[in-house]
């Protein structure tokens, strides 16, 4: 089935303790069903030194459930996202107003 979110869609929360929230995807995990989204659902992680990185407490971003989350259309409010096959491709099209979704 083709992907109705996908990396660097403007997309909002629907559920959970960031609900309300706009972000964009910075990654996808398709066998678990979740998504990167930038500055949503940030957890904080206390990580050793290493040859990498530095010891200390650091804020990063945690995979959301693909369910909680709905790809924000022209105006910015969530809409639900179709397919559309035009002269043999096919595109996204938000719900409600229509427009071709790029990316």
């Amino acid at each position: 089935m083709a992907a109705k979110i996908k990396k660097g869609d403007r997309v909002v929360v629907l559920a959970g303790k960031d609900k309300g929230k706009t972000g964009q995807v910075l990654q996808v995990i398709p066998t678990e069903t979740r998504a990167l989204v930038q500055g949503v659902n940030l957890v904080r992680r206390h990580t050793k030194q290493s040859a990498s990185q530095d010891a200390g407490i650091y804020t990063k971003e945690a995979p959301i459930h693909l369910s909680n989350l709905a790809v924000a259309d022209a105006n910015g409010k969530p809409t639900r996202v179709g397919f559309k096959i035009e002269d043999g491709a096919k595109t996204r099209v938000a719900k409600t107003t229509g427009d071709v979704i790029d990316g």
